[in-house]
């Protein structure tokens, strides 16, 4: 079975964040599982997207339409460039905040087969409001042998930012291990970890964080820029990215489970200049923000290198400029699954000894109270984007002014004198 995993973060642009043609973006996996499958095209395709649009509509939960247009757009451009233009289905959307993940299916099988579509979402921004979080997809494909078969499961995150809070990361990927939560078929609910198949994408934020001696480190994006486009100099620079270096540790318990295919072989995916194809910004430095890490059931805790997963591409898509993150795009090859045709309950992955994640009980109230702070704040900040024309700040003053022209009509008397008598308005 082939998996295709797409994730974007399009800088809060709604509507416009992706281009009318997504060829570049969605045609390479196709012409790659051309080459590499035997003519076969990918079975599941799970894009995801943070900063899916404006924060103050999305915190107030108005992305229907945004998601609704993405998820046409998408759906159409899958079967345009499809190997023998397959058809494929929407297994399921779900969108938390800027964070959303839409999953298709092909027709022809998959499609067809799944069952038991769950979806789930969780924030872990300030009081675990959405504008940081996850959300997630789960589904169960019964075995051709009449048996339960394997679970799958897809989650989309957006970490926090800023190179120095990498401990913030860390705890908002514990966060999300403990809520969000999927029901078992006994009605329990159970962590992202209970499953056949693990995909995690999105924006995790991990920075690379250069020590002071390092030649790149206060170097102009041009000169970065010219390093990065050198094999050889970015497999250096992958040992200062956070997200490989706090994975060596244990004790973090980051990503337990969970491998990555050779991110270095493509360039850095963030911090672009916007309009640039190959600019980096002067702000950052620049850092594989973007990722796609997986699991399945067969692979063993004992060699935490090695998956039973091909990752047969892994990659940026240069072209797109309207953000300052570039597009990442992977293929992924599934190993057959195993007969079961007397099993109860799907295969799920095998964890390190000590490591045995567990649901929070806490997690209802704490995503709920992130979710009325979300609808409360966002609405109140999309009243003031309102009154200044898309711009909050602008909407402030002329509410503030407002207020004062008010205040000073009634002081007056809630009139204008004209020629001595007082004329009502």
């Amino acid at each position: 079975m082939l998996v295709q995993i797409a994730s974007y973060n399009t800088n809060l642009q709604g509507e416009n964040g992706v281009p009318q043609d997504l060829v570049d973006w969605l045609s390479p996996t196709f012409q790659v599982s051309t080459f590499l499958s035997h003519q076969t095209p990918a079975d599941i395709v799970a894009v995801g997207f943070q900063e899916l649009l404006p924060l103050h509509l999305g915190l107030s939960g108005l992305s229907k339409k945004v998601i609704d247009n993405r998820n046409a757009h998408i759906l159409a451009q899958i079967e345009a460039n499809a190997l023998n233009k397959e058809r494929y289905a929407l297994i399921a959307k779900i969108v938390n905040g800027g964070v959303a993940l839409l999953v298709y299916a092909r027709d022809a099988g998959v499609a067809h087969t799944a069952c038991d579509v769950q979806t789930a979402w969780t924030g872990c921004g300030p009081a675990y409001m959405g504008n940081k979080g996850a959300v997630g997809v789960r589904f169960r494909i019964p075995g051709e042998d009449g048996g339960v078969g394997e679970t799958f499961t897809f989650v989309c995150a957006h970490l926090t930012a800023h190179a120095p809070k990498l401990k913030n990361r860390i705890a908002d990927w514990h966060h999300i291990v403990g809520s969000l939560l999927f029901p078992s078929p006994a009605g329990e609910p159970t962590t992202l970890y209970a499953t056949s198949h693990l995909f995690l994408l999105g924006d995790l934020n991990f920075r690379v964080v250069l020590p002071p001696e390092h030649p790149l480190k206060k170097a102009p994006s041009s000169v970065v820029g010219q390093a990065l486009s050198h094999e050889s100099e970015r497999e250096g620079l992958k040992e200062y990215d956070q997200l490989l270096q706090t994975r060596r540790d244990p004790a973090s318990g980051l990503f337990v489970g969970l491998h990555e295919g050779e991110f270095w072989r493509f360039k850095c995916s963030y911090k672009y200049a916007i309009g640039q194809v190959d600019k980096y910004s002067e702000k950052r430095t620049p850092s594989w923000t973007d990722r796609v890490l997986y699991a399945t059931y067969t692979d063993l805790p004992d060699t935490p290198d090695v998956s039973a997963i091909t990752n047969l591409l892994y990659t940026s898509i240069p072209g797109y400029t309207t953000s300052d993150h570039k597009p990442i795009v992977s293929l992924l090859l599934l190993p057959p699954p195993a007969p079961s045709p007397a099993a109860t309950a799907p295969p799920t992955l095998r964890l390190r000894a000590g490591y045995a994640p567990t649901p929070d009980p806490h997690a209802t109230r704490k995503r709920y109270t992130g979710r009325v702070l979300d609808r409360a704040i966002g609405r109140v900040w999309w009243l003031f984007a309102l009154l200044g024309a898309g711009n909050a700040v602008v909407g402030i003053f002329n509410f503030v002014l407002g207020l004062g022209a008010w205040g000073w009509w009634r002081s007056s008397g809630g009139g204008i004198k004209l020629g001595g008598t007082a004329v009502e308005v």
